[in-house]
């Protein structure tokens, strides 16, 4: 982060979050209602770009959540909407422990992964610590990158990733990890090859 330079002026601050919404929107139906729930830092700042009508909220199960982001959770899941939770595989499962069983059943959760921890699912979003979310594993079993938000290019020392749509660029060509890229024979569109 320190190394980052707003190549127009500017803010160097980076939204952890970007990418969500349409990284769920790819592979989620979310109507009006639904739910996200993200398990991360207290620091982090709550998802900006979930689709039209979809609430979310920031969880930090190291230090304990705020009483605010639980009510809204656990008011969510009493509703008749989905409800999602996006993280790693142990604050899930910490999150789901945590949980009544009544509640804990309504609950989907999406594993967040990054380019060196790709799997076979059935969900997942692909993550990069600095560069936010970047895409996800789509129905046919692939990991689509959100190539209209997010460009990536093979280079010696592995998938160089540049987020698109950045007023003042300072994420360009950030490294991800080792990775090829691929075209989805069903979709036509990039994929991220572990």
């Amino acid at each position: 982060m320190a190394d980052l330079v707003p190549l127009a002026g500017g803010t160097a601050t980076v939204q952890l979050l970007r990418g969500l919404g349409p990284a769920l929107s790819a592979r989620f139906s979310l109507p009006d209602g639904a739910f996200v729930a993200v398990l991360d830092k207290a620091d982090v700042l709550p998802p900006t770009d979930l689709p039209r009508g979809v609430t979310g909220c920031v969880l930090d199960l190291a230090t304990g959540p705020t009483e605010s982001a639980w009510r809204a959770l656990t008011v969510a899941l009493g509703r008749d909407a989905p409800v999602l939770a996006v993280g790693d595989d142990k604050r899930l499962a910490e999150l789901v422990a945590e949980l009544p069983e009544e509640l804990a059943v309504r609950l989907d959760v999406v594993p967040r992964r990054t380019i060196t921890e790709l799997d076979g699912g059935p969900y997942g979003l692909l993550h990069d610590p600095l560069l936010g979310f970047l895409g996800t594993l789509r129905q046919c079993g692939r990991w689509h990158l959100d190539w209209p938000r997010v460009y990536a290019r093979e280079t010696d020392a592995g998938l160089a990733v540049t987020v698109l749509g950045q007023r003042s660029p300072c994420l360009v060509d950030i490294v991800a990890g080792p990775a090829t890229l691929g075209r989805c024979p069903r979709h036509g569109t990039p994929v991220v090859l572990p």
